[in-house]
């Protein structure tokens, strides 16, 4: 008898359903993916803003997990965007600057000391994205707002997705009147006069949801908030100004290499913009408890690229974390991550393990049951063990970004690795060593003094460049030392940009 028992254990330890397995034998999970667009990580109460109000998303870490370590692949919005749609590091799709900036050396016009390096201005049309491998595994496949993968003929209706709303090649919603119809957006019909953008977004998203509640779903809401231009609704941003004003709140500035940098979040404007996100989340959310959606749907909060706080505005302040978009410091790349699914994750979990955007194509596949191609490259890792409450073993992470953002940064290039990060300038091959754990700011450059740590992280971020054919810039020959950089070339805030009431320090 006791080797009858053994034995029956023995076989339901072995044969025990994995996750997937779970999945295909059920009812496929649907899928609902939030990706705002310029929102720092600090910008959400659950990660410790006390000045805008996102009550719907902090409920949603609340009732799921809350990542502190969540990084972007890079500190601007395409790259990310790829590695999103395709699991891989920007430098394999060739993406490796926000789509709209010079393409070619011979094109660039700064004075700067180095030509940037050529990046590929849109998502090559044979790539197996996350939306066309959901849609073979089943899914219905809906795409909502910014795109800002190719132009026209390399929209989301060309990379997968059943339905495109208001998805094209745009940096911002620049067209029409911007956040309120009409949107002068061809994927997107405009809504009565003054109609707000993020609401209109969200409830083409929820309607999506309803006509679908019968099969499973890939929902993908990419928001234009809070890109720029700063514009909000008059009663939010009424709110957000009298609210500064009780709360005593004025800005206050630093200084970020030769670039101003915010210190202190009360930018009424941003503010609204970030509530209104807020809002359009929450109405979608409320549409999946409504059809009783909510214990089967994974639903995942991010990001593309970290705060604004040194330029177009300066509406946002990323502090501890240094620097912004743009930058590869810890204000540019690391991002808020919420993650909810009732039956996998548990309510109000933290996980602080290191994690990144090409993760969210293996994760997505494995919740679906859908294997990827065999012959393709993956770099990121499937997250869900870390939903279980599993651990990672230990791996790196890195960011190379061979171009000038428009807020400051330099061409760079990072590895993380447990708490230490090394930041390599690649206009002078300069490094910079910080352990995070103790220095979530990155004020206190080790290099000096941890030479062979530096050394073996800089060996690590070569080889890795190496490996994933890293483009990088080249001398400027008609760099004139004498005359602006334009590296540093600070744009004034433009009128709309200025409706909080402050001003920017000189």
């Amino acid at each position: 008898m006791k080797h009858l028992l053994l034995f029956v254990a023995s076989w339901c330890l072995l044969n025990t359903p994995s996750l997937a397995e779970d999945s295909a034998r059920s009812a496929k999970p649907n899928i609902v993916f939030f990706l705002a667009d310029d929102l720092g990580q600090r910008d959400l109460g659950c990660y410790g803003s006390t000045f805008y109000e996102t009550p719907h998303l902090d409920r949603l870490a609340q009732q799921g997990a809350r990542f502190t370590d969540a990084y972007a692949a890079c500190p601007v919005c395409s790259p990310t965007r790829a590695s999103i749609m395709t699991g891989q590091w920007p430098q394999r799709t060739g993406i490796t600057d926000y789509i709209g900036a010079p393409v070619k050396p011979e094109d660039w016009k700064r004075n700067t000391k180095s030509l940037p390096a050529p990046y590929t201005d849109r998502l090559a049309l044979d790539t197996p994205t996350l939306a066309k491998t959901l849609k073979a595994a089943g899914y219905a496949t809906f795409f909502a707002g910014k795109w800002h993968l190719g132009p026209e003929g390399w929209w989301p209706e060309n990379q997968g997705f059943d339905i495109n709303m208001g998805g094209i090649d745009r940096g911002g919603p620049y067209g029409g009147n911007r956040y309120f119809s009409p949107y002068g957006n061809p994927r997107l019909t405009d809504g009565p006069p003054g109609e707000h953008l993020p609401d209109r977004l969200a409830a083409e998203t929820a309607n999506f949801i309803q006509a679908n509640k019968d099969r499973p779903f890939f929902a993908y809401l990419s928001f234009y908030s809070v890109h720029t231009p700063l514009m909000a609704r008059d009663d939010l941003r009424q709110k957000y100004e009298e609210k500064r004003q009780r709360l005593g709140l004025e800005a206050n500035w630093g200084r970020e290499d030769t670039r101003d940098v915010r210190l202190v979040q009360e930018h009424a404007v941003y503010a609204g913009m970030v509530e209104a996100m807020d809002l359009a989340v929450g109405k979608v959310l409320a549409k999946l408890d409504e059809l009783g959606l909510s214990e089967n749907t994974l639903a995942i909060f991010t990001s593309d690229n970290g705060g604004l706080s040194t330029s177009e505005g300066w509406p946002t302040s990323n502090l501890p974390l240094r620097a912004g978009k743009g930058w590869i410091y810890e204000g540019g790349i690391r991002e808020p991550l919420l993650v909810r699914w009732p039956t996998v994750v548990k309510a109000g979990s933290v996980v602080s393990e290191p994690v990144s955007s090409p993760d969210f194509f293996p994760t997505l596949l494995e919740v679906a049951g859908a294997p990827p191609e065999s012959d393709r490259v993956l770099d990121g890792r499937s997250l869900v063990p870390l939903f279980q409450g599993g651990e990672f073993s230990e791996r790196a992470l890195f960011w190379h970004y061979p171009h000038y953002g428009n807020q400051g940064g330099a061409p760079s290039a990072a590895v993380r690795r447990g708490d230490w990060k090394l930041i390599e300038w690649l206009e002078d091959q300069r490094i910079e060593l910080f352990n995070l754990a103790a220095d979530l700011g990155e004020q206190s450059d080790l290099a000096p003094t941890e030479p062979a740590r530096a050394a073996a992280l800089r060996d690590e971020l070569h080889r890795w460049q190496r490996q994933v054919d890293a483009k990088f810039p080249t001398p400027n020959a008609n760099f004139d030392p004498g005359k602006p950089n334009g590296r540093f070339a600070a744009r004034q805030p433009t009128a709309p940009q200025a409706k909080s009431g402050e001003k920017r320090k000189p």
